[in-house]
């Protein structure tokens, strides 16, 4: 049985490769590696235990020679990362829309069984009811804002994969990942970028108290999951999860971005101290999921929020230390 990621070298998809490995899968990965490191995947590699294939989702050439002889698809190539929605939405829609399009023909011409897609909490924006559930509406407020090229693409995606995809005979499930979160998760996201001014307010940690400038008030909320649970809970929706349905993927710990900031200071041995600031345009006051349907499956988070977060900020502490001292 081979299973084919494209993005397997992106955080969630390096994970979910191992997840996939621990259960017996053979797996193929395609990723160019613009977002995601090889890095990642290179002791897997070196011991010949996947087959890493370099090409881009958007090329249909290459998404159909890496889907031949594959059972199923987990599509997972895009481009995340607030800053690139603001710098670069036209490849991020045309990742979005072509590398989903070009996904589901290819599985469709080789005879995959199944194909699951990584969609992403963003396809809300603003829920209108907290927790929230899968049967929540999809909303883009505002197409002139470049920050909903992700949220819009993700949207065209699963429109794809439900109606082209699931339509014309393939096993279909969606997962929606809310705020998984770990070590080398990258370093345009809430977390790397708080440990980062943590470092650099506090003088390489050397102060232990400190004033912190915040986007928001600090009571913005995120439910957020640790990579391990993120990788495992991706593999129960899209292995056990039934054709044509969505599973959120996440926690349902509703945590304060202020409550965030002063746990990644406490991990770091550093008192903050918040200060307001405003909120960037389009961004969303509260999210948390519902993760019942996929706790039907057998889901369960078991990392607590201390202790992913301890071992995030000090991985990502140690990084930005060393770059300090390179700098002399």
């Amino acid at each position: 049985m081979t299973h084919l990621v494209t993005g397997g070298s992106g955080f969630i998809g390096a994970a979910l490769v191992r997840e996939l490995l621990s259960r017996g899968v053979h797996v193929r990965v395609l990723d160019d590696h613009s977002r995601g490191r090889p890095a990642r995947l290179a002791d897997l590699v070196d011991a010949g235990r996947i087959e890493l294939v370099q090409g881009d989702v958007r090329d249909a050439a290459a998404v159909h020679a890496a889907t031949k002889g594959i059972e199923v698809v987990w599509h997972l190539a895009y481009i995340n990362g607030t800053r690139f929605f603001y710098e670069k939405p036209d490849q991020v829609l045309e990742v979005g829309v072509k590398g989903s399009l070009n996904t589901i023909e290819a599985a469709l011409s080789h005879g995959v069984r199944r194909y699951v897609l990584a969609s992403t909490s963003e396809t809300y924006n603003t829920p209108t009811h907290v927790p929230t559930n899968e049967s929540e509406r999809l909303m883009i407020p505002d197409v002139t804002n470049p920050r909903f090229s992700y949220g819009g693409g993700k949207i065209a995606a699963e429109l794809m994969t439900l109606h082209i995809g699931g339509h014309r005979g393939l096993e279909t499930v969606i997962f929606r990942p809310h705020n998984v979160y770990g070590p080398d998760m990258g370093f345009e996201h809430v977390i790397p970028e708080i440990v980062e001014r943590i470092v650099e307010v506090s003088d390489g940690l050397k102060a232990k108290a400190i004033t912190l400038p915040i986007q928001g008030d600090g009571s913005e909320t995120r439910a957020f999951c640790y990579i391990d649970d993120g990788a495992r809970g991706a593999a129960i929706a899209g292995l056990q999860g039934n054709s044509g349905e969505i599973y959120h993927l996440g926690t349902n710990c509703e945590t304060s971005i202020a409550d965030l900031v002063i746990g990644l200071g406490r991990a770091l041995g550093v008192e903050i101290t918040i200060q307001p600031g405003p909120l960037q345009v389009g961004g969303t006051r509260r999210r948390c999921p519902d993760i019942a349907k996929l706790s039907t499956l057998g889901y369960t988070p078991e990392v607590g929020l201390d202790d992913g977060l301890a071992r995030s900020a000090r991985w990502y502490a140690d990084h930005f230390l060393a770059k300090r001292a390179s700098r002399g």
